[in-house]
């Protein structure tokens, strides 16, 4: 390791809350990484925004079309398109999220060789700027809720947290791939595949009551599991979810955050000397 490496990365002993402390001191950079990403993205496109919604709303209809009137898969007693879409709108923020912090170290090189701030915002920033489209796909599916006549309940003031849940989800697992991938950029080739693979092993298509019981464990061992039947609880009038689901996935995010943190803490010491 450098003198030099050393300077740009400023890498000293720090807890857990020290980074997050860095994160809080540096917040107008991280507003700035956040809204300059979000101008970027649907900068000289025609109809802007709507991109956002557009994605989910294909992948619903597909589904509708294939898995809700073809295959038949069941849905809970809930109308399939809302079904679908109700799992698509924390999924396609999961998967946004993902994409973005997963290669985000690569993508801001110019930045990280030339000045020094904690090298955590750049995937904290990349989690957060997917969270306007999902707004905007939230609103379509309070719409699409409303149209089928859905029965609300008090229990969708917990959507935040299934939210956060899928925020946390997604940031601890782009710590471990934006950090390899500055050594190994194959992790940018596989993060399609992985998010493909993922999104078949959630229950998205299809409810989790499909799933035989002996495997219910080990499927819960997925936090995309917790957040897609939270928002289905809270959204659709589901029975109660399955506690034991959400604490499982929970836990999975809480240790692959800490061991995230670690390991993008201690991956970053070469971060300017090999990007």
């Amino acid at each position: 390791m450098t003198h030099l490496s050393c300077a740009l990365s400023g890498i000293t002993k720090k807890t857990f809350g020290d980074s997050f402390a860095d994160i809080w001191r540096y917040r107008e950079l991280l507003y700035f990484l956040v809204w300059r990403d979000v101008k970027i993205r649907y900068k000289q496109t025609v109809i802007g925004g709507l991109w956002a919604i557009l994605q989910p709303l294909t992948t619903m209809a597909i589904f509708t079309v294939v898995f809700g009137t073809f295959v038949k898969i069941p849905s809970d007693g809930v109308p399939y398109p809302v079904f679908a879409y109700a799992a698509l709108v924390p999924w396609t923020y999961f998967a946004q999220a993902l994409g973005r912090s997963g290669t985000s170290l690569v993508n801001e090189s110019s930045l990280i060789t030339k000045v020094y701030f904690p090298r955590l915002i750049i995937p904290f920033s990349a989690v957060l700027s997917p969270l306007v489209e999902f707004i905007l796909s939230f609103i379509i599916l309070i719409g699409l809720i409303i149209w089928y006549g859905v029965v609300w309940s008090w229990s969708i003031l917990a959507i935040p947290l299934f939210l956060f849940l899928a925020a946390m989800t997604a940031l601890s697992v782009g710590l471990w791939l934006t950090a390899l991938n500055v050594r190994y950029r194959d992790i940018a080739y596989t993060l399609p595949f992985i998010t493909q693979i993922w999104m078949y092993a959630s229950p998205i298509v299809y409810p989790v009551s499909m799933v035989p019981e002996k495997w219910r464990p080990f499927y819960n061992l997925n936090p995309m599991t917790g957040v897609i039947e939270g928002f289905r609880w809270a959204l659709l009038g589901k029975a109660n979810p399955d506690l034991n689901a959400i604490m499982m996935s929970s836990t999975v995010v809480l240790l692959l955050l800490l061991g995230g943190i670690l390991f993008f803490r201690k991956m970053s010491l070469t971060f300017a000397d090999v990007i």
